[in-house]
């Protein structure tokens, strides 16, 4: 199967620095694939240039077309969406008005469509409607972020750290959501420093080690490894 999303020979500075180091990776159509490493490993570097945030040498592939040159909307024109890890929301407006707000290239039949699998997946938006954004607690919050790019009808959303700052029970509901966007034709590319529990949620990972890939493989076989097992995924 071709690849929807290819990064080849990605490569990220910051003045002299190298944050991103010549890293290349595909996602296939329906894919969950995580990228994990340590913090300062270049992860959220790696996204937000593939998104086009930041100048980047390399080349970035979406279905089929070079994408490096094109600006961010053009970008999201085409399908591709990012979550970044700082939930950036509305907090004076309401949950509704700020999922109606990711949807603004869509038709109102298409947006209430939206809003219906967004509820269906996070009841608890729905729950929450009416509500400002800036009362939701943490985990609410992330589930709003999620909806609202969601509302975007992306074809590949590029996740940053999903799991950040929030409880285990709701990183699970959080996951168990990621996991759920597959079956309705998203590709995800997941970056997080919860190792294990990227790793069981995608199905392919690598590990980013120092701006370069130190490893890639099946999850399955990625949670089993001896060395990452003692390096990131403890007993």
């Amino acid at each position: 199967m071709s690849a929807l999303l290819a990064v080849d020979a990605l490569t990220v500075r910051y003045g002299k620095a190298e944050a991103v180091k010549g890293v290349s990776l595909t996602l296939a159509p329906g894919q969950i694939a995580a990228v994990i490493g340590p913090n300062g490993a270049g992860k959220s570097s790696l996204l937000n240039a593939v998104m086009g945030l930041h100048p980047s040498a390399g080349r970035v592939t979406f279905d089929g077309a070079d994408i490096s040159r094109l600006d961010v909307e053009a970008r999201v024109e085409r399908g591709l969406c990012l979550v970044p890890e700082t939930r950036h929301l509305f907090g004076e407006m309401s949950v509704l008005d700020n999922l109606r707000l990711g949807a603004f290239v869509h038709r109102r039949t298409r947006r209430d469509a939206d809003l219906a699998q967004v509820f269906a997946l996070f009841p608890r938006l729905s729950e929450r409607r009416a509500q400002r954004a800036d009362t939701l607690s943490g985990g609410e919050r992330q589930m709003l972020t999620l909806g609202r790019a969601l509302m975007q009808r992306p074809r590949v959303l590029m996740l940053d750290e999903p799991s950040l700052g929030l409880a285990p029970l709701i990183v699970r509901e959080i996951l168990r959501a990621v996991s759920a966007l597959r079956a309705t034709g998203v590709s995800i590319l997941l970056v997080e420093q919860n190792a294990r529990a990227a790793l069981e949620t995608a199905e392919y990972g690598y590990i980013l080690e120092s701006g370069e890939i130190a490893g890639e493989g099946e999850a399955a076989t990625l949670l089993n490894d001896p060395r990452l097992i003692a390096t990131y995924l403890g007993a």
